[in-house]
């Protein structure tokens, strides 16, 4: 216990870190964007940028900020749609970052990224490459699925993978994953009230992964893919924090070793 407890002191260390947040943590009940979410999200983050950190936003929300522009009653389930809507959604999602950034004088960059981007040679070269400069520069880097073109990604809720690849890409410390649960647990926790919180992965093993989709009421963006995330990253040698993005101060108290969410540490 102690050993893993030390794991937890070493976040504070951490200099480049990814910040995951999910489609739950940036919409209301009815799917669209919520600018208090937003809000807290960003007090949060320029938190961690006063205290010298290098951060990175991977961000849901896009198909929400179209939902709510458009005034539809709920969100579609035709891809042509979703993709439509993601259009109309990614500027407006944009827009409202840089509102609440620019209160603090903080510039924002927009990535839209492909899985080519990873996979060819020289894309996954330019994308280090312009990343690099981004954070030289101070800019905060705010990077989503070009979901108005990946038609697997929306479906799969892909960014939790787009995460981990971002992490390794930019040789993060740190990828906290934000999202409407507290951690991974030994089962679906809204349906067994014996589920506990795993508060510690040492590796990702099968039986790691047979829980995630035990824990997992939803395909969509559900513990399955947060796991394969954090098995990529911390195979990289990256630290995965996994905790639920309405506690409060939750960046901050990551980072200050707190017992909480769950911790996957890095296998290299």
């Amino acid at each position: 216990m102690g050993h893993f407890m030390e794991q937890r002191r070493h976040l504070s260390r951490a200099k480049r870190i990814v910040v995951k947040v999910g489609t739950s943590s940036l919409t209301d009940e009815r799917s669209k964007l919520d600018s208090r979410k937003v809000g807290k999200l960003v007090e949060e983050a320029m938190e961690l940028r006063k205290n010298g950190k290098e951060l990175l936003l991977v961000t849901s929300g896009a198909i929400g900020a179209g939902i709510e522009h458009l005034k539809l009653e709920q969100r579609p389930g035709e891809m042509p749609i979703l993709q439509a809507t993601a259009a109309v959604g990614q500027g407006l999602l944009m827009q409202v970052y840089g509102e609440y950034f620019g209160k603090y004088g903080q510039p924002i960059a927009q990535m839209l990224l492909t899985r080519e981007d990873f996979m060819d040679p020289n894309r996954y070269k330019n994308f280090r490459n312009t990343l690099a400069t981004l954070l030289k520069w101070n800019v905060i880097p705010i990077i989503n699925e070009n979901d108005s073109v990946e038609v697997e990604e929306i479906r799969v809720g892909d960014n939790d993978i787009l995460s981990a690849f971002v992490a390794k890409g930019a040789q993060a410390d740190l990828l906290i994953m934000l999202s409407d649960v507290n951690g991974l647990y030994t089962s679906d926790p809204n349906k067994d009230r014996r589920a506990e919180l795993v508060k510690t992965v040492e590796k990702v093993t099968p039986e790691i992964e047979k829980l995630a989709g035990r824990a997992s009421p939803r395909g969509f963006g559900g513990m399955v893919t947060k796991v394969q995330a954090a098995k990529t990253a911390s195979e990289e040698g990256v630290t995965v924090v996994l905790a639920n993005s309405e506690e409060k101060d939750v960046l901050k108290r990551v980072l200050a070793g707190e017992e909480i969410g769950t911790i996957f540490l890095p296998t290299v």
